[in-house]
């Protein structure tokens, strides 16, 4: 009988609404794999008072951006666990190429301390075309009570501004306007296009259709990944 596929550890990437929550959602049921996110780490590390967490607090209470040294310790921390055998599926991290390049000597050294084979970091990026995500953002409609989403140009209410389930009025977030779309895009660039020139280079990345439906896409992206694995990297 043969091995199940394990993936490893994978990065998911994809500008602001292209559905990476979704997939890493799907690809955590399907592989029985966790999602670590910088964002849950900092908070638990905060939570617990750890030594990193109060110094993180520190910086985040004075306004100021959390080190890249300070997240590489809490992540390296977080992969100690043992849920990570299997693989895993990170969100925010890799931010930096500094971040990148730390992960890499990281799982290099847990495969020499281990004594076992750790596989590297392979990156799939979910691509949409950007005024596909412009209406994808900017026509999202939340309702006010269930929660349920909408989206003006896709997925429409019957009655406009008026949820379908409880009659509820339905709400725009301020974010999801096309200034704020703009400038969420332009970040998304400076600091992605060198991470995946990073995996690029290395031939650990694939890119999938993002515009289709949600299984044809998790389909493509467990694809990627067995392609990536196959080849030995």
């Amino acid at each position: 009988m043969a091995e199940p596929f394990l993936p490893g550890p994978v990065l998911l990437l994809g500008a602001p609404g292209v559905g990476k929550g979704t997939q890493a959602q799907l690809l955590m049921a399907d592989y029985g794999i966790p999602q670590i996110s910088t964002g849950d780490i900092l908070r638990d590390n905060i939570a617990r008072g750890t030594d990193l967490g109060k110094a993180a607090k520190g910086l985040m209470d004075q306004g100021q951006l959390v080190s890249d040294e300070m997240v590489n310790e809490m992540v390296g921390a977080r992969l100690a666990q043992p849920d990570v055998k299997r693989g895993y599926i990170l969100d925010g991290y890799p931010r930096t190429i500094g971040q990148a390049e730390w992960l890499d000597a990281h799982l290099v050294s847990l495969e020499q301390s281990a004594g076992a084979v750790v596989l590297p970091l392979v990156a799939v990026n979910i691509r949409v075309d950007e005024q596909v995500l412009l209406r994808r953002i900017t026509g999202r409609r939340i309702c006010s009570q269930c929660k349920h989403i909408y989206n003006v140009y896709f997925k429409a209410p019957k009655r406009e501004g008026i949820c379908d389930i409880d009659g509820a009025p339905l709400q725009h977030r301020s974010d999801d306007t096309e200034a704020a779309f703009t400038e969420r895009m332009k970040a998304y660039h400076a600091l992605t296009a060198p991470v995946i020139e990073h995996y690029s280079k290395q031939g650990r990345f694939r890119e999938v259709d993002g515009d289709r439906s949600v299984e044809a896409v998790t389909a493509a992206i467990e694809l990627s990944l067995r392609q990536l694995r196959q080849v030995g990297l």
